[in-house]
């Protein structure tokens, strides 16, 4: 039995709106265990002895189904959320968000070069470590940045998401 983080993709935005505990649930009657969330920006904790590749076809199914919705979620086991903590290259600080990409393989790469070319603030940085994308950019500046526009392009929404750093070490300790 892994233990394995579900990373939903467009969760309470854009009039998408759930409740965690219905999430849970959805998790639960689709056969996995030790079920839970961790705040409300679709971070689900689960067990399970299944293949990613299968929980990801099964869960995005149930998801869409239930909610009603295209869901898009990216599965990473425990291991690979403290790689993608321990890989931050950047230094926390009060005036900037850390962002951590994960998705589909080799989302990296895009996510760089679409980083290399659009405007960027000063002190607004990407970089890849291993498999997975940072991205930090000063408070106040993630919308209205152009990068951050690009994020939202629907040739990316099935490939990738992203979480604050600060919910990634939540999700962490949450595996413990």
């Amino acid at each position: 039995m892994m233990k394995y983080c579900a990373f939903l993709r467009g969760v309470n935005v854009n009039g998408t709106s759930m409740k965690m505990a219905e999430v849970c649930k959805v998790f639960t009657d689709a056969g996995l265990s030790n079920v839970s969330s961790v705040l409300a920006t679709g971070n689900i904790l689960f067990s399970s002895s299944e293949k990613v590749q299968e929980l990801k076809k099964t869960l995005e199914k149930a998801m869409s189904e239930y909610f009603n919705y295209d869901a898009f979620l990216f599965i990473k086991s425990e291991n690979e959320v403290a790689q993608m903590t321990e890989g931050n290259p950047f230094e926390k600080s009060e005036n900037h968000h850390i962002y951590i990409f994960t998705g589909t393989e080799g989302i990296e790469k895009i996510l760089l070069d679409e980083f290399l070319i659009a405007a960027k603030t000063e002190s607004e940085k990407g970089e890849v470590v291993g498999e997975t994308f940072y991205w930090q950019v000063p408070k106040g500046d993630t919308l209205g940045s152009s990068f951050g526009k690009i994020l939202g392009k629907k040739s990316l929404k099935d490939k990738m998401t992203s979480r604050n750093l600060n919910t990634i070490e939540k999700i962490l300790k949450k595996f413990q």
